[in-house]
């Protein structure tokens, strides 16, 4: 038999055990021979390099690394649902739908999503949903996901759209793993699917055990009368799909939406909805689709899954900004997929307002499926015997007095030079938004501060690239990629620099405005409260916030060991630069055609205008797109003018 004929033959017998284990769990060889299959076409491929195929089963362990993702645009868009949140708002989308009879009701997986693409087929490339319109293209990395299949038997063009996930086994396997080397830990399984999928390195990729579901034909040079249809044919390709329902009626659809609702626990990934569309395909066409929604389909959220569990102690966080947090430590509890054993409290306003007291039995859930937080305390015989719960009146770590600013609910260690707060401070200094130091994340920052390289962000200036390259974690290309970061954050401007200070308070747009009204650090060492609250938007608590941070001897060294450095710290005025939009006021409502809100609110700014996040009678536009809500209506009713992108780019030309 000749050589390519053996791969062939060697290929196409692993993708059909691959079929057989990961999609019909109905393996016929055992680990042991699939392993023997695997080696071999490993290493006839070593022996003949020029027969490399992209495709190959081999390459589903990854090794190939990027410098960053090429842009993909999706020739069919991937949009977003439309959620409702209410059996009240599911009948009246099926009334005002009429779809001939026939629903699909399917889990909502809660990942990443996907488009892939195959012709002849075989895969070609695999890209993210980005903005719909324009995604990552990630084909090395979805290679390694081993449920997708790199052969089809069609031979047609296919584009299917699926729901990268992490397992919850993974998941919790990955976070062990990270807590064991000091690595900060993912905050639920959709956030390290994300992560892992956009790794420049496909081989770590390969180790993050992801997994997908397709739910969508995108596009397919056959026709197809119905989406279960679809999805029966995307199955016999190989793919693993999501399973559904054909239900008739409301009764049928919420029966069915109750009955996923109550197996989420026993699924081996976390679902957040049920998806219900319109079968026919004939009818969908009719119907259409909104700028980014279909209205052939909407997505039925589950509110917060909700547990009891015994509050064991309430112990303080310190925050980058010093600002102290409670947290319930708690009997463990099985929560949206994972153990829950912390839960935040917010503050102690929050903790008198429930009466939570530490031996109390309480509610929790996840904010937003994420975050997890106590709902209620449940009250009990022995509840008013246990002790009201008082803040600590001075820092757990550093010992300093904490302070709670009036009319503010947060207490506060406002020792810049807390221990507690510098490692949050350096992060924080060297995210993207500040002066974005790019190598500079959390394990970098831990590596650092664990071999006394630094001490504070100022210390990041005084880094030499032999000290760094001398790390466990860094050689020596990665050490000068780093430094050479750190040497071009320096001219990354007064704002940036204002807000990677970390002042309370103190976010990107306030940064922004104290930048413009003081055009030099320096001046606000001696600002008071009475020029900083004549800055649009700056009221007492943000100005009080200002001239407390720059009272501190500690403020006076970091900014004296900066300047020292040459870091730049003003800002020049091109007195010629256009400000068209000075005094105007926008208002962003809805989602913009091809601008994020980032985007539109640069653009607001840089022509001298600024934004606000309600409407009122001194708002001078409305900016508004697709499925804008109540600010919409607000601007009518005030006569507002409001305008569309299309008007929007027009007064910027």
């Amino acid at each position: 038999m000749e050589i390519q004929e053996k791969l062939k033959e060697l290929r196409d017998l692993i993708e059909y055990h691959r079929r057989k284990y990961y999609l019909d769990d109905a393996p016929e060889i055992t680990d042991f021979e699939f392993d023997r299959l695997y080696r071999e076409l490993e290493d006839l491929e070593r022996l003949h390099p020029e027969l490399d195929d992209p495709n190959s089963p081999t390459k589903r362990v990854g090794g190939t690394v990027a410098e960053k993702f090429d842009k993909y645009r999706h020739t069919v868009p991937l949009k977003s649902l439309r959620d409702v949140f209410s059996m009240d708002e599911l009948q009246q989308f099926l009334a005002d739908t009429e779809g001939n009879g026939q629903y699909t009701v399917e889990p909502k997986i809660d990942g990443l999503s996907v488009a892939l693409q195959y012709e002849n087929g075989r895969f070609i490339n695999g890209a993210t949903r980005g903005d719909g319109t324009v995604g990552e293209d990630v084909s090395d990395n979805l290679r390694t996901v081993r449920s997708i299949p790199m052969s089809i038997p069609y031979k047609g063009r296919l584009i299917v759209r699926g729901e990268v996930y992490m397992p919850r086994s993974s998941f919790e396997k990955l976070n062990a793993e990270r807590e064991e080397n000091g690595e900060a830990l993912f905050a639920n399984p959709r956030n390290a699917a994300a992560g892992s999928l956009r790794q420049l390195d496909s081989s770590i990729t390969a180790k993050r055990g992801l997994d997908i579901l397709i739910f969508n034909l995108q596009d397919c040079d056959r026709s197809f009368e119905t989406h279960s249809d679809t999805l029966d044919f995307i199955r016999d390709q190989g793919f693993p799909t999501v399973n559904y329902r054909i239900e008739t009626d409301f009764a049928g659809i919420s029966s069915q939406i109750e009955a996923i609702d109550v197996s989420r626990e026993a699924l081996p990934f976390d679902i957040d909805g049920a998806v219900i569309k319109i079968n026919d395909l004939e009818r969908r066409t009719e119907l259409g689709e909104n700028t980014n929604t279909p209205k052939w389909a909407v997505a039925y959220k589950y509110p917060p899954e909700q547990k009891k569990t015994k509050l064991l102690d309430i112990v303080c966080q310190i925050g980058r900004t010093g600002v102290l947090t409670p947290n319930a430590v708690l009997e463990p509890v099985k929560l949206a997929g994972t153990t829950v054993s912390r839960a935040t409290l917010h503050n102690i306003d929050n903790i008198h307002s429930k009466d939570i007291r530490i031996g109390d039995t309480v509610v929790v859930q996840k904010a937003g499926e994420i975050i997890p937080e106590v709902v209620m305390t449940v009250t009990d015989d022995d509840h008013a015997k246990r002790e009201i719960y008082r803040m600590p009146t001075s820092c757990p770590v550093c010992g300093e007095a904490v302070v709670r600013f009036e009319g503010e609910a947060k207490t506060q260690c406002t020792n810049v030079a807390c221990p507690a707060q510098i490692r949050r401070r350096i992060e924080h200094f060297a995210s993207k938004d500040c002066m974005d130091i790019d190598g500079m994340g959390p394990s970098a920052v831990a590596a650092l501060l664990d071999a006394g390289l630094i001490g504070s962000y100022t210390d990041l200036y005084t880094l030499k690239t032999e000290d760094v390259a001398s790390l466990e974690r860094f050689g020596e290309k990665s050490a000068t990629n780093l430094i050479d970061s750190i040497e071009r954050s320096k001219t990354a401007g007064l704002a940036r620099l204002i807000f990677a200070l970390g002042i309370p308070n103190i976010g990107e747009k306030a940064a922004k405005s104290l930048a413009t009204a003081f055009l030099d650090l320096e001046k606000l060492f001696d600002a008071d409260i009475e020029t900083l609250t004549a800055i649009d938007d700056f009221g007492q608590i943000t100005a009080a916030a200002v001239v407390n941070f720059f009272s501190h001897e500690q403020t006076r060294k970091i900014v004296d060991a900066l300047k020292q450095a040459g870091v730049e710290m003003t800002l020049e005025q091109n007195e010629d630069q256009d400000k068209r939009f000075a005094g105007m006021t926008f208002v962003l409502t809805g989602t913009l055609p091809t601008l994020k809100r980032a985007e539109a609110s640069e653009i607001i700014e840089r022509f001298g205008g600024k934004t606000a996040s309600s409407v009122s009678k001194k708002t001078t536009y409305v900016l508004a797109g697709d499925e804008a809500g109540s600010k919409l209506d607000k601007a009518k009713a005030l006569g507002i003018t409001i305008i569309d992108e299309a008007t929007f780019m027009e007064m910027t030309k």
